[in-house]
């Protein structure tokens, strides 16, 4: 998957420890400025996971934990986290290890795999917000490979109900046109000699998916060039893992994704033979709006729209 990402460090960071933010966004301002807290979750092994909490000014009427896209920055779904403590959540956010915040020492140092982001990174997160929702609901929103992970994580029955944001398969000859025409030359070529010259994958200089971890780069070529994706390259243990997931899931995709092509979505979603999954498949026009794309959702323009008119009904 070649994409910009909307650059994995892009949006600018709005958190400030124990402070109140407000959102020059009128459809964020509903309710009092939320309480924003940086803090740490120590996952498996000491690993600090940096993360953000970003409280409503009352009790929460429930915990709402962001699961970030690959290579995108936890900074880039502040307005969105803001919005939900608008709106009575605790949301919390967090960069995946060897990214962002959660980056400590080099790059080509930092020791990660997709399955470590979901069993160690994403169950710490899990557990934090577990901790911090008691007897209320916890919902999961994961963006893209945010929607992939589920399986890799051990405590996920904790979780109410999960809605995934532009999630797809990533199998490279089933991905958008747009995608699958530069595709080959990005899995073939480029990314092993990045990882070959550089020890990691340098994706902010080349201005393509974001700064990665060699294992997960690694890991996610093996998975995009299989067709099962995940399970097929993983083989039946992982495959048995999509199987086991039970919570009911909301895929929310967009027709003018130029990554995630329909198949992929359906694709994903298939292997998660246990779960009940509703579709929502929307194009801009269903919202009245001329582009979503694969990042466009988390964007603070278009949360009178998809936030208000599509998330909420999807969060009961």
């Amino acid at each position: 998957m070649t994409w910009t990402a909307p650059t994995g460090a892009g949006a600018p960071d709005v958190a400030r420890e124990g402070s109140s933010a407000s959102n020059p966004n009128s459809s964020m301002n509903a309710s009092p400025s939320p309480v924003i807290d940086r803090f740490e979750v120590v996952a498996a092994y000491g690993t600090g996971i940096a993360a953000t909490s970003y409280a409503p000014a009352g009790e929460p009427d429930a915990v709402v934990l962001v699961v970030p896209a690959m290579g995108v920055s936890q900074s880039y779904y502040a307005e969105f986290a803001g919005w939900l403590a608008a709106r009575d959540c605790l949301a919390l956010t967090f960069d995946y290890r060897g990214t962002g915040r959660s980056l400590h020492g080099p790059l080509r140092r930092a020791e990660a795999d997709l399955v470590t982001w979901g069993r160690q990174d994403c169950g710490a997160m899990l557990e934090a917000a577990a901790a911090r929702s008691g007897a209320r609901p916890l919902l999961w929103i994961g963006h893209s490979l945010g929607g992939q992970l589920l399986p890799f994580v051990e405590n996920l029955g904790r979780v109410s109900k999960v809605i995934t944001v532009a999630t797809g398969s990533g199998y490279w000859r089933e991905n958008a046109p747009w995608l699958r025409s530069r595709a080959f030359w990005f899995w073939y070529v480029l990314v092993p000699l990045a990882l070959l010259l550089f020890g990691c994958f340098p994706g902010r200089s080349l201005r393509m998916v974001g700064d990665l971890p060699r294992g997960v780069m690694t890991q996610w070529r093996r998975w995009c060039l299989h067709p099962k994706y995940a399970a097929g390259a993983e083989g039946d243990a992982v495959r048995a893992l999509f199987a086991a997931v039970r919570l009911p899931i909301v895929s929310l995709s967009f027709t003018d994704d130029e990554y995630m092509s329909a198949r992929n979505v359906e694709a994903i979603h298939g292997q998660y033979t246990g779960a009940p999954v509703t579709f929502r498949r929307i194009s801009p026009a269903d919202v009245g709006v001329q582009r979503v794309g694969h990042f466009g959702f988390f964007r603070a323009r278009l949360a009178a729209t998809l936030w208000q008119d599509l998330l909420l009904p999807a969060l009961r």
